[in-house]
């Protein structure tokens, strides 16, 4: 859990893999587009919303700092 009081969301470009160097800085940003689209391949459009929901609950419980969180959904509303 992230215990940084301070913390806030990272909007500048923030992908990455241990280990792993890319040629570009938005090359792993670009893989996991590619894999975020191969998921919902063959889905109906119910099932592809219902991916976006599980996906969205499990990252939201992995980032854990519910002022992060606030902020993301803050941002995503426009």
């Amino acid at each position: 859990m992230n215990t940084d009081i301070n913390a806030t969301l990272k909007t500048d470009p923030n992908f990455h893999e241990a280990g792993r160097r890319f040629f570009r800085d938005f090359s792993p940003g670009d893989e996991f587009y590619e894999h975020l689209i191969n998921a919902h391949n063959g889905l109906s459009d119910e099932e592809s919303e219902a991916l976006n929901a599980r996906l969205i609950l499990l990252l939201a419980n992995h980032i854990g700092d519910l002022k992060v969180l606030r902020e993301a959904l803050q941002k995503a509303r426009g």
